[in-house]
Protein backbone atom coordinates (compact mmCIF):
# COMPACT_ATOMS: atom_id res chain seq x y z
CA UNK A 1 0.00 0.00 0.00
CA UNK A 2 1.12 3.38 -0.97
CA UNK A 3 0.93 5.23 2.13
CA UNK A 4 1.44 8.55 -0.26
CA UNK A 5 -2.01 8.07 -2.54
CA UNK A 6 -3.76 8.77 0.57
CA UNK A 7 -5.46 12.11 0.93
CA UNK A 8 -4.39 13.69 3.90
CA UNK A 9 -0.35 12.78 3.13
CA UNK A 10 -1.05 14.29 -0.21
CA UNK A 11 -2.59 17.54 1.26
CA UNK A 12 0.34 17.72 3.68
CA UNK A 13 2.92 17.16 0.88
CA UNK A 14 0.98 20.07 -1.41
CA UNK A 15 1.16 22.40 1.78
CA UNK A 16 4.71 21.77 2.60
CA UNK A 17 5.55 22.39 -0.84
CA UNK A 18 3.52 25.58 -1.55
CA UNK A 19 5.28 26.40 1.58
CA UNK A 20 8.88 25.80 0.85
CA UNK A 21 8.45 27.60 -2.89
CA UNK A 22 7.13 30.73 -0.99
CA UNK A 23 9.98 30.73 1.35
CA UNK A 24 12.40 31.06 -1.70
CA UNK A 25 10.02 34.15 -2.97
CA UNK A 26 10.74 35.72 0.11
CA UNK A 27 14.24 34.89 0.63
CA UNK A 28 14.22 36.55 -2.93
CA UNK A 29 12.59 39.71 -1.58
CA UNK A 30 14.90 39.72 1.31
CA UNK A 31 18.17 39.28 -1.54
CA UNK A 32 16.56 42.07 -3.09
CA UNK A 33 16.20 44.74 -0.38
CA UNK A 34 18.67 47.03 -1.74
CA UNK A 35 17.63 46.58 -5.15
CA UNK A 36 16.39 49.65 -6.89
CA UNK A 37 12.49 49.68 -7.55
CA UNK A 38 12.37 46.43 -6.59
CA UNK A 39 8.88 45.09 -5.75
CA UNK A 40 8.73 42.62 -3.29
CA UNK A 41 6.68 39.22 -3.81
CA UNK A 42 4.78 36.74 -2.10
CA UNK A 43 2.23 33.59 -3.17
CA UNK A 44 -1.54 33.07 -3.25
CA UNK A 45 -2.85 32.20 0.03
CA UNK A 46 -3.22 28.15 -0.49
CA UNK A 47 -6.56 27.33 1.04
CA UNK A 48 -8.37 24.20 2.12
CA UNK A 49 -10.73 24.69 -0.64
CA UNK A 50 -7.79 25.13 -3.44
CA UNK A 51 -6.18 21.55 -1.78
CA UNK A 52 -9.66 19.81 -2.11
CA UNK A 53 -10.82 20.95 -5.34
CA UNK A 54 -8.65 18.93 -7.59
CA UNK A 55 -9.91 15.77 -5.41
CA UNK A 56 -13.46 16.92 -6.05
CA UNK A 57 -12.79 17.43 -9.98
CA UNK A 58 -11.61 14.41 -11.03
CA UNK A 59 -13.19 10.93 -10.17
CA UNK A 60 -10.65 8.21 -8.87
CA UNK A 61 -9.85 5.89 -12.06
CA UNK A 62 -8.50 2.52 -10.83
CA UNK A 63 -6.37 0.10 -13.48
CA UNK A 64 -8.14 -3.35 -13.49
CA UNK A 65 -5.07 -4.41 -16.24
CA UNK A 66 -2.35 -3.88 -16.89
CA UNK A 67 -3.11 -2.75 -20.36
CA UNK A 68 -4.57 0.20 -18.97
CA UNK A 69 -3.14 3.42 -18.63
CA UNK A 70 -2.41 5.47 -15.36
CA UNK A 71 -4.90 8.57 -14.74
CA UNK A 72 -2.60 11.05 -14.00
CA UNK A 73 -3.33 14.34 -12.30
CA UNK A 74 -2.28 18.15 -13.41
CA UNK A 75 0.57 19.42 -10.76
CA UNK A 76 -0.57 22.50 -9.22
CA UNK A 77 1.19 25.36 -10.00
CA UNK A 78 1.65 28.19 -7.18
CA UNK A 79 0.44 31.65 -8.30
CA UNK A 80 1.97 34.81 -7.11
CA UNK A 81 -0.43 37.26 -5.25
CA UNK A 82 -0.76 40.10 -7.53
CA UNK A 83 -2.57 42.34 -4.84
CA UNK A 84 0.25 43.68 -2.73
CA UNK A 85 -0.41 46.92 -0.73
CA UNK A 86 2.94 48.59 0.11
CA UNK A 87 2.95 51.22 2.94
CA UNK A 88 7.13 51.97 2.58
CA UNK A 89 8.79 52.65 -0.23
CA UNK A 90 12.48 54.11 0.17
CA UNK A 91 13.64 56.81 -3.10
CA UNK A 92 15.13 54.55 -4.92
CA UNK A 93 11.31 52.87 -5.22
CA UNK A 94 12.28 49.40 -3.23
CA UNK A 95 9.48 48.49 -1.77
CA UNK A 96 10.62 45.98 0.40
CA UNK A 97 9.92 45.99 4.30
CA UNK A 98 12.56 43.59 5.60
CA UNK A 99 10.59 43.19 8.92
CA UNK A 100 7.70 42.55 7.72
CA UNK A 101 9.70 39.63 5.96
CA UNK A 102 11.40 38.52 8.21
CA UNK A 103 8.11 37.85 9.71
CA UNK A 104 6.66 36.32 6.76
CA UNK A 105 9.60 33.45 6.92
CA UNK A 106 9.04 32.81 10.58
CA UNK A 107 5.53 31.94 9.78
CA UNK A 108 6.49 30.03 6.71
CA UNK A 109 8.98 28.40 9.01
CA UNK A 110 6.21 27.33 11.70
CA UNK A 111 3.46 26.33 8.65
CA UNK A 112 5.87 24.06 7.34
CA UNK A 113 7.10 22.49 10.76
CA UNK A 114 3.20 21.87 11.76
CA UNK A 115 2.46 20.27 8.35
CA UNK A 116 5.61 18.09 9.03
CA UNK A 117 4.68 17.06 12.39
CA UNK A 118 1.09 16.34 11.34
CA UNK A 119 2.21 14.19 8.24
CA UNK A 120 4.37 12.36 10.84
CA UNK A 121 1.92 11.68 13.71
CA UNK A 122 -0.09 10.55 10.63
CA UNK A 123 2.21 8.57 9.81
CA UNK A 124 2.81 7.04 13.24
CA UNK A 125 -0.59 6.57 13.85
CA UNK A 126 -0.53 3.95 10.83
CA UNK A 127 2.51 2.07 11.33
CA UNK A 128 0.60 1.82 15.58
CA UNK A 129 -2.75 0.52 13.56
CA UNK A 130 -0.59 -1.60 12.07
CA UNK A 131 1.15 -3.18 14.88
CA UNK A 132 4.39 -2.40 13.31
CA UNK A 133 5.69 0.16 16.00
Amino acid sequence: MDLTKLKLFEMATKRMDWLSKRQVVLSQNVANADTPAYRPRDLKKLSFRDLMKPMREQPMLEKTSAMHISATREAQRFREDKSRHTYETTPTGNAVVLEEQLTKISETQADHRLASNLYTKQLEMIRMALGKR
